[in-house]
């Protein structure tokens, strides 16, 4: 089988991605990927298999719903011409369109119309993600027109993934027929993410870390507000930021302000690999996202890749986690409260037979909810679309 990857995403760097890609590959399929590139990326590449081409650069600095819509749009159209040429010379019998956005599922459209199956990944669900990103209400006209591309996305798509069981029952509620949907978490990749040794470090320093997205409803201004609380009670306390995002330049200017140079350290975007270097290093994994926002339903996959690296976990409570996760696999504390979280990361500090607790019992959660354990659920939906209805015999 001949597969694409399309996605505006820095490939990587995304797990949720990569590991479909790479899946695929391991078991003898032929898979491209088409993805933006960071400064100083070659335009193409190859990465464990997977051919990845890179069309267009990104800065993440959007300021406005105007700019980001500019580079989704720029995108959609070099995506689609790409993923054509590619098609008329050899085709595709499965595209894989990974949102955000929904409508970069169009690029497809000749691909579509000469045979080939049409898998839409919902990472994030677009109305709800603008509304939180740019502050806006569900009532009002951009929310609806966002729903209703949402609903002509997965109408048009062959089938759709969702990425959290929450989510699922929302966008039944709305956009798709049960039988037309599959609820596939972002389970870790354990050929990446799994316990090694800790590197050589000051043990007077208790490090924590979080990898992901700069962006509001991700909390880190509550996290940075937590350490400089801590500033007496935990002079050894540091903090790894691994990433980018919007909230970029907010959070910079924050740590300055508060004199945290020496605590919290801004990390940048790495590729996933790397990511994993640093987390072996951790003693605890951080996130904090907003209860009150996006971040209420959006799931995390650094929870559990950091429960498959053996590192205990801290997160707000918000009602994702809640759904996935208990108080015997993680630390929760009061989502937005930084005095609950500081709190909550001093015990920790000072209890190693909780922090050892905490990471025994998620070894148990990993065993069975890894995807070396679920990609099989993947694999079977890919040959259901696909067999019988190959571009090449049309």
């Amino acid at each position: 089988m001949k597969a694409c990857m399309l996605a505006y995403t820095f490939y990587d760097a995304d797990n949720r991605v990569r590991r479909y890609a790479e899946a695929l590959v391991k078991r003898g399929d032929q898979v491209d990927a088409i993805a933006v590139a960071r400064e100083g990326q070659p335009a193409f590449e190859i990465i464990q298999g997977v051919r990845v081409f890179r069309i267009q650069k990104r800065l993440i600095d959007e300021t406005g719903p105007v700019s980001y819509l500019i580079k989704l749009v720029l995108f959609f159209f070099r995506s689609a011409w790409l993923v054509t040429i590619k098609h008329l010379r050899e085709p595709y019998d499965l595209i894989h369109v990974h949102s955000v956005p929904d409508f970069e599922v169009f690029a497809t459209l000749i691909p579509r119309l000469m045979g080939a199956r049409v898998i839409l990944d919902i990472h994030d669900i677009v109305p709800e993600f603008y509304a939180s990103k740019f502050k806006v209400g569900e009532r009002s006209i951009v929310f609806r027109l966002l729903v209703f591309l949402e609903w002509l996305s997965i109408a048009y798509s062959s089938h759709v993934i969702i990425s959290n069981h929450l989510w699922q029952k929302t966008l039944v509620g709305r956009s798709v027929r049960p039988e037309k949907c599959t609820t596939l978490i972002n389970y870790p990749d354990l050929t990446i993410f799994w316990r090694r040794p800790s590197p050589a470090r000051n043990q007077d320093e208790f490090v924590m870390c979080y990898p992901g997205t700069l962006a509001w409803h991700q909390g880190l201004d509550i996290a940075i507000d937590a350490v400089s609380l801590l500033r007496d009670r935990a002079p050894g306390l540091r903090f790894f930021i691994i990433g980018d995002g919007p909230d970029r330049e907010k959070l910079r200017s924050m740590i300055h302000e508060r004199d945290l140079e020496d605590r919290v350290f801004l990390k940048g975007l790495i590729p996933l690999e790397g990511v994993a270097e640093i987390m072996a290093g951790t003693d605890v994994g951080v996130v904090p996202k907003r209860s009150d926002s996006f971040g209420n339903e959006a799931f995390s996959t650094k929870i559990m890749e950091f429960m498959a690296m053996g590192v205990p976990v801290i997160a707000s409570r918000t009602r994702i986690d809640e759904y996935y996760f208990n108080d015997e696999l993680v630390q929760f504390f009061e989502s937005g409260n930084a005095g609950d979280l500081a709190t909550k990361i001093l015990s920790l500090m000072q209890e190693p037979a909780r922090r050892a607790q905490l990471a025994a019992r998620s070894a148990e959660f990993i065993a069975l909810n890894s995807w070396d354990v679920r990609k099989q659920e993947y694999f079977e939906l890919v040959d259901r679309l696909t067999i019988g209805h190959s571009p090449a015999v049309r």
